[in-house]
């Protein structure tokens, strides 16, 4: 039989409470080895700008073409990335870059490069400032936009597939924009709903005022299967804001029952999975729920 929301609901409750009940040290030992920690946020940036430039350089020493998914969410590794890549002349003109989602309009349409919120028009503007030998060519960096949506898997197939997906975990679990729903596992590149929760802390961390209205309802992003499909997924998740928010959906990215309610707990039957996280991040939270 079936089990209903109510209780895998129930059963995730229970689940989560055995885990934010662990110390530093269990948690550490059970998750050994998809778990690390580095020691603060700038620490974590750093470990991000190096892993990806490190998937670059075996690249460019293999002499393939590379395949990576990106987020633009977190960005503090761009600029570190940036700077690695100049001081090594390393580039990415050799790279196709499929970056994991954008914000949808009212019409449901891609917003354009120019809306203060597009992930594009930032991610264009970060490529645009490296050195022109270094740059990715430009019909080798997608955003899912609903124009699109066969050419991203046609273009994955092309290149051999995904080498690294890289990305963000947001405090339900999503990866991309991938929210919970029914069978999110094998979801494909489309346009979704924006829960509330991803709409509220999305504007909180974009400086809007608390203008909830006129947020983006709506996304367009690459599916579960697409990242998942990547020969290797590396996750990173920190909380920000001075808000303690990433310490429970960090545990069950590292050790939580794979299911829908957390996208991200899929991530941990893949063969080649790690998440790095703070060491702040990986205490217990200081008011444990009953």
């Amino acid at each position: 039989m079936q089990a209903t929301g109510k209780s895998v609901s129930i059963r995730r409750a229970a689940e989560i409470r055995r885990l934010n009940a662990l110390s530093q040290t269990q948690l550490i030992e059970r998750a050994r080895p998809q778990l690390r920690a580095v020691a603060d946020i700038d620490e974590l940036h750093l470990h991000f700008a190096e892993s990806i430039a490190a998937v670059v350089r075996r690249g460019a020493e293999a002499g393939r073409h590379l395949a990576l998914i990106l987020p633009w969410g977190p960005v503090g590794q761009y600029g570190v990335l940036g700077e690695i890549l100049s001081q090594e002349g390393l580039s990415l003109g050799d790279s196709t870059l499929f970056f994991m989602d954008e914000y949808a309009d009212s019409s449901g349409a891609a917003v354009p490069p120019s809306h203060p919120l597009s992930f594009r028009g930032a991610a264009m503007d970060w490529l645009g400032s490296l050195e022109p030998r270094l740059r990715p060519q430009l019909g080798n960096v997608l955003f899912p936009d609903g124009t699109n949506l066969e050419e991203i898997d046609r273009r994955m197939a092309q290149v051999g597939g995904v080498d690294t997906c890289f990305g963000g975990v947001g405090i339900h679990g999503h990866i991309a924009f991938n929210e919970p729903e029914p069978g999110v596992s094998e979801s494909v590149t489309r346009r979704v709903a924006l829960n509330e929760v991803t709409r509220t802390i999305n504007a909180i961390r974009a400086g809007v005022g608390g203008d909830l209205e006129n947020f983006p309802h709506e996304a367009w992003t690459l599916g579960m299967r697409q990242c998942l499909s990547a020969r290797r997924v590396r996750l990173y998740c920190r909380s920000d804001l001075g808000l303690d928010w990433a310490k429970t959906v960090l545990r069950l990215a590292a050790l939580g029952s794979p299911g829908d309610d957390y996208p991200v707990t899929w991530a941990r039957q893949h063969p080649d999975y790690k998440v790095t996280t703070t060491r702040e991040n990986l205490d217990a939270p200081a008011v444990p729920l009953p």
